[in-house]
């Protein structure tokens, strides 16, 4: 009586409409999580902190970063993209963020970690406001799910301070 065409279009339609259903679950899901991750870093050593030719500060820092976010991690989760920055005022603006190092954790194995690297990315000011500046480090994470909504959330980390002269 129906074709074959008309019986795997409704097969097909179905099965949509299914897939449809479990990916709007399983993002739901993911509002019911509460997670408690834990970040701390230590500042070992200011490597270099000069002035550059065309004006701008410049600092090279050792850090040690050690994180425990396991709890961001759910059945939905793909992957977590974390990334420590320092944030500072200026008279020019009034929030300064400049990314120093950043990872991807692709599973909740590799979620607790512990690091001693220099920063992976330039910390430079343009112009010469960082002598003495206080700073913030924060660490940010981005929770890519496998379906859904993003979620993004952040530790700040305060109490540096930049030296007063330059090395």
């Amino acid at each position: 009586m129906h074709s074959f065409l008309y019986r795997a279009n409704v097969l097909l339609s179905f099965a949509i409409t299914i897939l449809g259903v479990v990916c709007a679950i399983a993002s739901f899901t993911d509002n019911f999580n509460n997670p408690t991750p834990h970040a701390q870093v230590k500042v070992l050593n200011i490597n270099w902190f000069q002035k550059q030719p065309n004006g701008n500060d410049e600092v090279s820092m050792t850090l040690n970063i050690s994180a425990d976010l396991q709890s961001l991690f759910t059945w939905n989760t793909k992957q977590v993209f974390v990334f420590l920055a320092a944030e500072y005022e200026t008279p020019k603006n009034a929030v300064n963020q400049i990314s120093l190092w950043d990872g991807i954790i692709p599973s909740k194995e590799h979620a607790k970690f512990w690091t001693h690297t220099s920063n992976k990315y330039r910390f430079i000011d343009q112009g010469s406001n960082l002598r003495g500046k206080e700073f913030n480090l924060t660490m940010h994470w981005h929770i890519m799910p496998k379906t859904g909504k993003m979620i993004a959330d952040k530790i700040v980390i305060p109490g540096y301070k930049l030296p007063a002269e330059y090395r």
